[in-house]
């Protein structure tokens, strides 16, 4: 396959400024997909670009096998994302997002010498205090689509289609079994500066939880916090815009 081809299959791009600044990355939670950040191209500040990671098994990846290994995962990131990284790059992860992104700076830096102008993490605590503890590999399709169902703001039409439970289903379970898995390597500290962003409301994770990025970077973290759930991304999603310019800009 055509390398330029093989790199759209994983990177979509949703907005080129005329004159870009920087390039925003964004990394999906468990069983999402790139286009839940398409809306957020018209609240970014001027001089930003906006791509999010597709990942197999979903969207028109659907028919590719879903890559169940962490390290497998980011490194495979980390080549689609070499060509780009001719200007400041940050990485936005949600939820498994976070530490997919975290995996892929800490690549970044070690092995290319580039260090992002910020990871940003959302709705997870870091990787050395954060664990699965369900295999998913044990539970039923009812109980883990009601659990992620108790975590906020998920459409009733997903939990209640049988096609749409169907589509997802896979792409969730192999997500889940990828952090169930997760053995993340001694904590390193990056250079990057960390930025954590939490619903107040998440049953998932405290302020506390991700409070402990702070113990993975010696560039600096702070903390902001927003009305919602673990989903708080929906409803928050002008004033967490609001505060993901002023933090890159």
């Amino acid at each position: 396959m055509d390398e330029a081809v093989g790199r759209a299959r994983w990177l979509r791009i949703f907005r080129r400024a005329q004159r870009s600044d920087l390039r925003l990355i964004c990394f999906p939670h468990a069983g999402g997909n790139a286009n839940v950040f398409q809306p957020w191209g018209r609240l970014l500040a001027e001089g930003t670009d906006l791509m999010a990671i597709c990942y197999p098994g979903r969207q028109d990846r659907l028919l590719e096998p879903c890559v169940e290994q962490m390290d497998a995962l980011a490194d495979r990131i980390v080549e689609v994302l070499l060509p780009y990284l001719d200007r400041p790059v940050a990485l936005f992860g949600h939820s498994m997002g976070a530490s997919v992104a975290y995996e892929v700076t800490w690549r970044l830096e070690t092995r290319y010498g580039f260090a992002p102008t910020a990871l940003l993490v959302s709705g997870h605590g870091a990787p050395h205090v954060s664990r699965v503890e369900l295999d998913p590999d044990t539970a039923d399709d009812e109980y883990l689509l009601g659990r992620i169902g108790a975590l906020g703001e998920v459409d009733p039409l997903v939990l209640r289609s049988p096609k749409l439970r169907e589509l997802i289903m896979p792409a969730l379970r192999a997500d889940l079994r990828m952090l169930y898995r997760y053995l993340p390597r001694e904590p390193e500290k990056l250079r990057t500066p960390i930025s954590g962003y939490l619903g107040t409301e998440d049953p998932t994770c405290t302020a506390e939880s991700v409070q402990s990025w702070a113990e993975l970077t010696t560039g600096g973290f702070d903390l902001t916090t927003f009305d919602g759930d673990h989903f708080y991304l929906t409803p928050q999603q002008e004033p967490l815009l609001a505060a993901l310019n002023t933090r890159l800009t």
